[in-house]
């Protein structure tokens, strides 16, 4: 079995977290059972949709002396490449509901958007949003299919492949100067001089509805490992930009069980940590500059609102890792340890696992997450290869090679 990388993190464990704390009415307005079991009646009826791989990685957990490893392959998700397919696109739905049952009077269900009515109603409304590729990919696929217009905001460093990915779903493509802090700005006030809906995973004052919506399509994710999982996961890594999809997984098991809820570790990369920042200082913290980094689906330096409600109490530590760490990870996945199943993993899909191999070779660090022989420890494999020419590039070989090589 070949040796595993060598990963150095920057972690904090969170002083705020309390195991006691019940997961209470205020964060349940933002996700609840309820609203889930809403989300999730109408994304298992849309077309294409198909329960995503739960990968059990035996041989990775022999290397870091755990009990289990899972990794939630989203790379096949509506054939977007990344979980974002379930945040976007139910938003856009949800948002043509309410505007067009103001507009008609009456309640519209998501099902009436796909009939031929409707998606001439919908096809006066525009709907924008700034990416970074992933999230503009899946609301262009949602404009797709409830028939109405979309405008797509990409920052300067978002490549050329994204660009053109999101383009395939109909939609008008501008690129803006600067970072994605940037791009969502400009996003916001030209949609409010034409009269577009913006449909941002980022929330802030007076814009919570639409974020809380993309929030609840990822919780469907959670809820499809949980039932493919044998046992419930005593540790959870998951990558973070602006929050959202932290938030999500966290707030799923906090919900459901707070005393038996895993260790749950938010990951940045080590130029993008506004959480790890806002909870070094108890207080939003946004981090500024270009915030270069190759997981270009965490490149966010503002935390949404409604995920620090979330993640100021409920993740047990935050935690950064460089970029080298993402590649080396990257690779790992597509030329695994022992028999385990090769696994397409994009830039941004990694840094969970990257934190975790990190985390559980440093005997210090171990001890402070208390990861052990019995640890259960489950990963969010948030996208494929959505970058095919930079996925490429950084792992030296295509994502048909990788899979091929296994075949």
């Amino acid at each position: 079995m070949h040796s595993l990388p060598s990963i150095s993190t920057d972690y904090f464990l969170n002083p705020a977290f309390q195991r006691e704390e019940p997961y209470g009415e205020q964060r349940a307005s933002i996700l609840n059972a309820g609203a889930l079991a809403s989300a999730g009646q109408e994304i298992t009826a849309w077309p294409g949709y198909q329960v995503t791989p739960r990968h059990s990685l035996g041989d990775l957990a022999a290397a870091l002396c755990v009990a289990s490893i899972n990794y939630k392959d989203e790379g096949s998700r509506f054939g977007l490449g990344s979980f974002k397919a379930l945040g976007g696109a139910y938003a856009v739905g949800r948002l043509l509901c309410r505007v067009l049952g103001k507009r008609l009077g009456r309640v519209v269900n998501p099902s009436d958007l796909l009939q031929g009515e409707l998606r001439q109603a919908a096809s006066s409304i525009t709907v924008t949003c700034a990416t970074d590729g992933n999230h503009g990919r899946s609301v262009a696929w949602g404009a797709q299919l409830f028939g109405c217009r979309c405008v797509i905001y990409i920052h300067a460093s978002v490549s050329d492949g994204r660009r053109q990915a999101i383009e395939r779903y109909g939609a008008q493509v501008v690129r803006t100067e600067g970072n994605y802090d940037d791009a969502v700005r400009q996003a916001d006030r030209d949609a409010r001089a034409k009269g577009w809906h913006v449909i941002s995973d980022t929330s802030y004052p007076g814009y919570m509805d639409v974020p809380r919506d993309v929030m609840q399509g990822y919780q469907l994710m959670v809820q499809e490992v949980v039932q493919q999982l044998d046992a419930w996961p005593t540790h959870v890594f998951v990558q973070a930009g602006v929050g959202g999809f932290a938030a999500a997984v966290c707030a799923y098991f906090w919900e459901r069980d707070a005393q038996r809820r895993p260790f749950f570790t938010v990951v940045e990369p080590t130029r993008a940590d506004c959480l790890l920042q806002s909870a070094r200082n108890g207080q939003l913290t946004a981090v500024t500059g270009e915030l270069d980094t190759l997981m270009a689906g965490l490149a966010c330096g503002e935390v949404s609102l409604l995920a620090w409600d979330i993640l100021e109490r409920g993740a047990n530590a935050f935690c950064t890792v460089d970029d080298d760490a993402a590649v080396a990870v990257m690779r790992l996945l597509a030329h695994p340890p022992g028999n385990d199943a090769a696994i397409v993993a994009g830039e941004s899909a990694v840094a969970g696992l990257a934190a975790a191999i990190g985390i559980a070779s440093n005997p210090e660090a171990r001890a402070a997450f208390g990861i052990n022989a019995e640890s259960r420890i489950l990963f969010f494999g948030s996208e494929a290869d959505t970058d095919p020419a930079l996925y490429r590039q950084l792992v030296g070989a295509s994502a048909a090679d990788v899979l091929g090589a296994q075949a």
